[in-house]
């Protein structure tokens, strides 16, 4: 017996930040700010996250590239990496990515790779607490409540049992 299923995303397009709180401007351009301090001579493609804690702290993150292929590592999991590694009992509420080009800000929001959503759905098991992700762009802005609307499938624990 075949069953067909269907998946849908859902998201927010905004035209403006200012059609964002003040607290997720702020964390947005917190990831605009952070893309600056990417170091990517490589691609010439920098990427910023800033990731904002339950308790109003902020951690942030800039994409690291290394002649050695594939031994670089994005914006999102080095903010992840030092949200876990400085503040593991504080729980992650929302993420914020901004991608920096030779014309500056990218005109499209940039989704995170396939294995930085890997380590976010990772996140949001182990902290038990979904984490909002903020994609900015100069035209648009995206806003996704979870990791679930992009990694509807995902591979977690119990496929290792």
């Amino acid at each position: 017996m075949v069953t067909s299923h269907n998946i849908t995303i859902s998201y927010k397009e905004l035209s403006s930040t200012e059609e964002l709180s003040q607290e997720d401007r702020i964390l947005l351009k917190e990831a605009i700010d952070t893309a600056s301090n990417a170091y990517a001579p490589y691609s010439g493609f920098r990427v910023g996250a800033a990731l904002r804690m339950e308790s109003g702290k902020t951690v942030k993150g800039a994409n690291v590239e290394n002649a050695a292929f594939p031994s670089g590592i994005c914006a999102e999991r080095t903010a992840i990496s030092s949200f876990v590694s400085n503040f593991p009992n504080d729980k992650p509420d929302a993420i914020a990515i901004a991608a920096l080009n030779e014309n500056g800000l990218t005109d499209e929001p940039v989704t995170p790779c396939g294995n930085c959503r890997q380590v976010i759905a990772e996140e949001e098991l182990r902290s038990n607490s979904r984490i909002r992700l903020i994609l900015g762009g100069s035209k648009k802005i995206y806003v996704i409540e979870s990791i679930n609307s992009l990694l509807p499938l995902q591979f977690s624990k119990s496929n290792l049992r």
